[in-house]
């Protein structure tokens, strides 16, 4: 695709869906990041293709380190913010499971810009990742856990508004076993569960499961 003319014409394009330089350096102190300040790498889609998607999709500049130069994993975000909404939010769901996974503890971001969806495809709720791999159209993918995570702690503190709120998204990462992960669902609609960014493998799957597409 050829390349968008500039940051001021993509966040002009974007709104309050665009991330980027600027806008990750207000949340530093809050999420402990630093943004390089040389250096940003191009972005690799044109306007008229962020014209076309920027309601619906975040453009987002990925961040491979925190402010002390170490790995912005999600093991890293959840020291950051911890895991209890009686003490502050956002947050983890109390769980640690995977810790020691692959996906969490050593998988960190390109620093690149990235598009993913704000909100499940309602085609995909409630079908086994398998068979929406099937159904994906081209030039979109499964996100990672990683990306879902960053751009959805990223996205609260910058708008207040919480994404993929009662919903899972299926994530391109497996575990150890081989299972699928998915991740989200801050607030469970039952009521019956603390408020946190939850990070799960594959059980079993409900209607509040499905795809939130990273355009590749």
């Amino acid at each position: 695709m050829e390349r968008a003319t500039n940051i001021e014409t993509a966040k002009k394009i974007m709104g309050k869906n665009f991330v980027g330089p600027e806008e990750l350096s207000k949340i530093s102190t809050r999420f402990k990041i630093s943004v390089p300040e040389n250096k940003i790498p191009l972005i690799p889609f044109s306007s008229d293709f962020l014209k076309t998607i920027s309601r619906d999709y975040i453009l987002i500049l990925g961040l491979s380190k925190d402010k002390n130069g170490k790995s912005l994993t999600i093991n890293k975000m959840r020291d950051i913010l911890g895991f209890n909404p009686e003490k502050s939010e956002p947050c983890f769901y109390n769980q640690d499971w995977y810790l020691k996974e692959n996906f969490a503890a050593v998988k960190k971001l390109d620093f690149k810009w990235y598009l993913v969806s704000k909100k499940i495809n309602n085609n995909t709720k409630g079908e086994d990742p398998n068979r929406i791999k099937k159904m994906i159209k081209k030039g979109e993918d499964f996100p990672s856990a990683i990306l879902v995570t960053f751009t959805f702690f990223v996205y609260y503190f910058l708008t207040g508004e919480v994404l993929w709120k009662n919903d899972f998204v299926w994530c391109k990462d497996n575990d150890s076993n081989g299972d699928r992960i998915y991740v989200g669902r801050y607030s469970d609609p039952k009521r019956k569960n603390k408020d946190g960014f939850n990070v799960h493998r594959l059980l079993s799957i409900s209607n509040h499961y499905g795809l939130a597409s990273e355009i590749i």
